[in-house]
């Protein structure tokens, strides 16, 4: 471990070297060293693996094969070297892990959203005491060692966007998440997209999982969630998305989340997610 070679600027998510985990907490202050508030950091890659956690507002993250929803108390992976890009809306503390990439090969090899324990919160508060220059004592390791395996045996969330591959639908698929609430029946997307209704329903199956009807509910939560974290109202959310009622969109969320909006957020600020 070459500790004589520390990053330029504080970048330690570039750092080769240096502690084999390093946890910082974040919030909006100008001088963080993990910025959050509401932006968006365009395509970017680290050389170490990111694990990162808001505890209010929302954290989008894409990559080429589909982006990911990170409500509050959900934390997302992001491997080293994946190409990808944030967008952050109303987060206001937070906090990142950055493990190397020989660590890392103990954690899922693609990027994913995980549940996180009490257990983990409590040791990633402790891990960001230390200093993040110096070499990990023998009691520093075994955190470390119980932080990875937390992370390890963490529950994935269905929070996942899948992108499909296939040209025209991509383009449909794209076309949707600029306008989720489209009133466009299938057969009309199809027809748009210049594809017979029966080949999209079938490669959208094959190439994401999920059938056209599903992707497209999926699309609308992503919508919904980051307009919620912006503080936007569930009646201005149901307008935007094309639901007949408030009370409609809600029906369609609680099927989804197992819970309304308000309950949604209000358990996951309060560290109960």
């Amino acid at each position: 471990m070459n500790l004589d070679a520390e990053p330029a600027r504080n970048d330690f998510s570039e750092w080769p070297d240096g502690p084999r985990l390093i946890a910082l907490l974040g919030n909006d202050d100008q001088a963080s060293e993990y910025r959050l508030g509401t932006r968006e950091y365009g395509w970017h890659q680290h050389h170490r693996g990111q694990v990162f956690c808001v505890e209010a507002g929302l954290i989008h993250v894409q990559t080429a094969h589909g982006s990911w929803l990170l409500p509050p108390y959900r934390a997302g992976w992001m491997p080293p070297d994946v190409p990808h890009r944030v967008r952050v809306s109303g987060a206001l503390t937070g906090w990142s892990l950055l493990v190397t990439p020989k660590a890392s090969e103990q954690l899922p090899d693609s990027p994913c959203v995980i549940g996180i324990s009490e257990v983990l919160r409590a040791l990633v508060r402790r891990a960001a005491e230390w200093d993040k220059c110096s070499p990990l004592a023998p009691d520093q390791e075994h955190v470390v060692e119980v932080i990875l395996d937390e992370i390890r045996r963490a529950p994935h969330e269905s929070l996942h966007l899948p992108m499909p591959a296939h040209p025209r639908l991509e383009r449909i698929a794209r076309a949707i998440l600029q306008e989720p609430g489209s009133a466009r029946t299938l057969q009309a997307w199809a027809d748009w997209g210049a594809m017979s209704p029966r080949t999209l329903r079938r490669q959208m199956l094959a190439e994401t999982g999920l059938s056209f009807a599903q992707w497209r509910q999926q699309a609308q939560l992503t919508q919904a969630l980051e307009m919620l974290a912006r503080g936007e109202s569930v009646t201005q959310v149901s307008d935007a998305l094309g639901y007949a009622s408030a009370s409609n969109f809600i029906a369609m969320f609680r099927r989804a989340f197992g819970d309304s909006p308000a309950r949604y957020f209000a358990a996951r600020s309060a560290g109960n997610g």
